[in-house]
């Protein structure tokens, strides 16, 4: 997938269509829809594709995953709210030639009827159609536990990315919640979910590092949501993923977030020309964006391209 370029006029016709006709961006979850669409539905998948052609020769896979349970319900509508602020940052400002952005959402595989939704790589308004056709379940079990390593082991063996297979560049991860993923990968649950037979459970530390030789992997953590302060989630995620936990103290900056991380990681500017990139584009969430993204720039930020053998060996499945 990720053919065709984002418009942000087909974008602004169909907002002005749905606000004419009284449509919810959402009407699939808000007509009732409790189970997974077809289009998000991850059983049977092999792989979700994000291709180099010749409309877009240097694809760049991101994706972009939330949980849906609880406080973080409100989470996808933001992100489709701001969809053309990210598209036009990154694109406008030159981050990256040619985003494909894949869209999808976490629940818990021990309670919810739509415990994973993955979209596709996408590089046009079908990214908003994905947006659209996921469930806002607000369920969750209510342990601190969401089912991430669900959602990691999909990311790791569900995907293939041209970026990464062909030149050796690794995409963008981005989990947006609120809680722990599981300390392991349940094989009922992949079997039952993804369709895939594997013999024993799996580690969501070993996924974890599978997943990370094809992408770099980020947490965000919104103020707001049930455990924004929990010392426990903070602590869990930084033993997982170090610096790229990150803290944002509003959520209607994750877009402007999103994309500075993926500008600053492609090196394709430093926080400060990014945060003036924000006030040159009339966003008044520099200051949250500057706050969030500063222990980011100040660590080693991964860039460029990997050696060829890590390039090599990061198809090797565990």
């Amino acid at each position: 997938m990720g053919s065709g370029r984002w418009s942000t006029d087909v974008y602004d016709a169909a907002a002005r269509m749905r606000s004419a006709t009284g449509a919810s961006a959402f009407a699939y979850s808000d007509s009732g829809a409790r189970r997974v669409h077809d289009a998000l539905n991850p059983s049977g998948v092999d792989m979700r594709e994000s291709r180099d052609s010749d409309e877009h020769p240097q694809s760049l896979a991101i994706a972009v995953l939330f949980d849906v349970t609880g406080s973080m319900r409100r989470v996808p509508r933001v992100l489709q709210t701001k969809l053309p602020g990210l598209l036009g940052l990154v694109l406008r400002k030159d981050y990256v030639t040619d985003p494909h952005i894949m869209f999808g959402a976490v629940g818990d595989a021990t309670c919810d009827r739509a415990p994973l939704q993955v979209g596709q790589f996408e590089s046009d308004n079908r990214m908003d159609d994905d947006l659209g056709r996921i469930v806002l379940e607000g369920g969750g079990g209510g342990q601190l536990t969401e089912s991430y390593e669900l959602a990691m082991y999909f990311m790791a063996r569900h995907t293939s990315i041209d970026c990464f297979e062909k030149r050796g560049r690794r995409g963008y991860l981005f989990l947006i919640g609120d809680e722990l993923p599981y300390p392991r990968v349940s094989a009922a649950q992949v079997r039952d979910i993804i369709g895939d037979d594997l013999e024993e459970d799996i580690s969501t530390d070993a996924v974890l590092d599978e997943l990370k030789r094809r992408y770099h992997v980020y947490y965000i953590l919104p103020a707001g949501s049930s455990y924004a302060r929990d010392e426990r989630v903070l602590d869990h995620w930084r033993n997982l993923l170090g610096q790229n936990v990150i803290q944002l103290d509003d959520l209607d900056a994750v877009c402007e977030t999103i994309a500075l991380t993926v500008g600053l990681g492609e090196d394709a500017i430093d926080l400060d020309t990014g945060l003036a990139h924000l006030i040159d584009v009339g966003s008044a969430h520099h200051g949250t964006v500057g706050k969030a993204l500063a222990p980011l720039h100040r660590g080693a930020v991964a860039r460029g391209p990997l050696a060829v053998s890590d390039a090599a060996s990061g198809n090797e499945r565990l």
